[in-house]
């Protein structure tokens, strides 16, 4: 019998994205020991001894004339092995090849491990079809381009960010403690702690965000009311003070303006605010404002409406920085409010400026730790550098943080890593004009759960975290500042953002919604692969992206010390011993 007589399968057409291939018996195609299923490997020698490689999409029967019948692989070609070297694409395939067979492991190896050289490999997954062939991606490429890892609750998604922190920070190229990997995980469940146990450890305990660091928009997100009719003019006047608080403690910056991030003192606004709502002005002389104040020399103003203490504009504001002052009560017509002591303009803002920056929920913005605080202990808090315990990840846990100020303390944490990054860039171009890489210190951002805090709403409460976030997708690779966000909402995540995304981990997921709004952001040529992603398993994902030589659908490694996202086991629970419950304790945790 000739070799020709000896085939079991043939290409029988070629499309320019699709192979479609005739099978006599596949127990006898198959390898041994070996399934055959879509998602397999197929090689296929052509006239010119170069090997195509293709990915099996679907199986069908032809019944023959005769009754007979023929099994129909179609498959997607991925590329040609040449000189045992993978080479992207597939459709200079001629018609008869020589040889249809299932692709052979070492066919597989030299897909994945010899597409990337071995200084810039970085694996934290293997094939989800054969898991003896490891996946590499380019780290480079991975890293410093956006990533986003999305999947439906219990596909492992919070696994899969623990993975890849923790054996991007094991890395080394030397013999030394720490290497340079920086990384700041937004944890949002309190679920990292447990998986990196040497990390920063920030908490709503020792969380110190000092509010002066807050810039306009977060500041009045924080402490005006968007819905208030006199929201303009409270914040001129909340503008006005805290540009001559911010000179007051500042003289010798001779360019303070309202953004400029030095320090005010947050209870001397309070004071004046109070001053301004309850003020009292002569009636006949305008300038001359009414305080009820033993160290001046005012009298009875119904016996001499013209007494009263003559101030400049700053040197008034400057008073009324220094403690709340009473004020003598109107009279008929000699003695009229101020500008701001209408009964409305201010009187609702002030209640709720009081009532926030008194709150001790929020001690972490406005307590006495923050006025003590500078920026240098700030960043070096956020970045990892703390001079007592530097280290790789910084896990910063928001469970704590009142919901309401969520949003600005994201944008405020993220804003200055960007400008981290920015000012870096300028320092370091400074000193050496030639110098090539902006950031020798680069930072990758973590965002779990990122559509809490970045959705796809146009809502003012988001509209801080939503600049700041957006602003470093759209520039943050430039001063060496990357994105990973993860979500189980995908279709919920601003799009600006996610668009921005290179390299993409795809879970199961199971909203229809959440299936489209991936899908319409990755290639159209992924044909069937982006149709497994409801039936992936727990820890299988589809990767893809620029760092990775062709999408694949891989298994992700178990990460060393697991998150605390297990699920409850309610079963077991509900079925054991009744517990009883110390509704004081929990009480106590609830009110601190």
């Amino acid at each position: 019998m000739n070799e020709i007589d000896k085939i079991n399968a043939e290409v029988i057409s070629v499309f320019p994205n699709k192979i479609k291939i005739s099978v006599d018996n596949l127990e006898d195609f198959k390898i041994a020991d070996e399934s055959l299923k879509v998602g397999s490997y197929l090689r296929i020698l052509d006239n010119e001894n170069a090997i195509l490689i293709a990915i099996i999409e679907n199986f069908s029967i032809e019944v023959t004339e005769k009754g007979g019948k023929k099994y129909i692989i179609e498959a997607n070609p991925l590329g040609i092995i040449r000189n045992n070297e993978f080479i992207r694409g597939g459709d200079s395939l001629t018609i008869p090849p020589k040889k249809v067979e299932p692709a052979t492991e070492e066919d597989i190896k030299k897909i994945y491990e010899q597409s990337i050289s071995e200084d810039e490999k970085f694996t934290f997954s293997s094939l989800s079809s054969n898991n003896n062939v490891k996946v590499p991606v380019n780290g480079n490429k991975f890293f410093n381009k956006h990533i986003a890892v999305v999947g439906s609750t219990g596909s492992g998604k919070s696994h899969t960010v623990s993975t890849l922190i923790q054996k991007a920070v094991s890395e080394k190229s030397g013999d030394f403690t720490l290497n340079n990997s920086h990384v700041i995980v937004f944890d949002i469940h309190s679920e990292y702690d447990s998986a990196f146990p040497d990390a920063n450890f920030i908490n709503i305990n020792n969380l110190i965000l000092p509010y002066w660091l807050l810039n306009s928009e977060e500041l009045e997100e924080i402490l005006l009311d968007t819905g208030e009719r006199d929201n303009y003019n409270q914040s001129s006047v909340f503008r006005t003070l805290v540009t001559e608080n911010k000179k007051k403690y500042n003289s010798e910056n001779t360019k303070i303006f309202y953004d400029t991030p030095v320090f005010f003192d947050i209870h001397e606004i309070m004071y004046a605010l109070n001053n301004l709502k309850n003020e009292t002005k002569n009636s006949k002389n305008s300038d001359r404002y009414m305080i009820v104040d033993s160290s001046y020399d005012i009298v009875d103003s119904s016996t001499k409406p013209e007494s009263g203490i003559l101030l400049s504009e700053a040197e008034r504001l400057s008073k009324y920085f220094e403690q709340e002052y009473k004020f003598y009560p109107t009279k008929a017509s000699n003695i009229t409010k101020g500008d701001y002591a209408d009964g409305k303009t201010l009187d609702k803002f002030v209640v709720r400026f009081q009532a926030k920056i008194l709150e001790n929920r929020l001690d972490f913005l406005f307590g006495k730790k923050s006025k003590i605080t500078t920026f240098e202990e700030t960043l070096q808090q956020l970045l990892g550098y703390s001079k007592d315990n530097e280290t790789n990840v910084t896990v910063i846990d928001l469970s704590g943080i009142p919901f309401e100020v969520l949003s600005i303390t994201v944008s405020l944490i993220s804003r200055m890593i960007f400008e981290y990054g920015y000012f870096y860039k300028r320092l370091r171009n400074k000193k050496d004009p030639n110098e090539k890489i902006n950031n020798d210190i680069p930072i990758l951002l973590v965002y779990e759960e990122a559509h809490k805090y970045v959705p796809n709403s146009e809502l003012a409460k988001y509209r801080s975290s939503k600049k700041s976030i957006e602003r470093i997708a759209k520039e943050g690779r430039k001063y060496g500042i990357t994105l990973l966000l993860a979500s189980q909402r995908p279709s919920e995540i601003s799009e600006t953002i996610f668009s921005q995304c290179n390299n993409f981990i795809a879970m199961r997921l199971t909203n229809p919604n959440d299936q489209n709004y991936v899908k319409k952001l990755l290639p159209d040529t992924l044909g069937t692969l982006i149709d497994k992603m409801p039936s992936l398993k727990a820890g299988e994902a589809l990767l893809l992206g620029e760092s990775i030589i062709l999408p694949s659908i891989v298994q992700i490694d178990p990460c060393a010390m697991p998150p605390s996202s297990n699920d409850i086991p309610y079963w077991e629970l509900w079925k054991s011993e009744w517990k009883e419950m110390n509704i004081d304790d929990i009480k106590e945790e609830w009110y601190k």
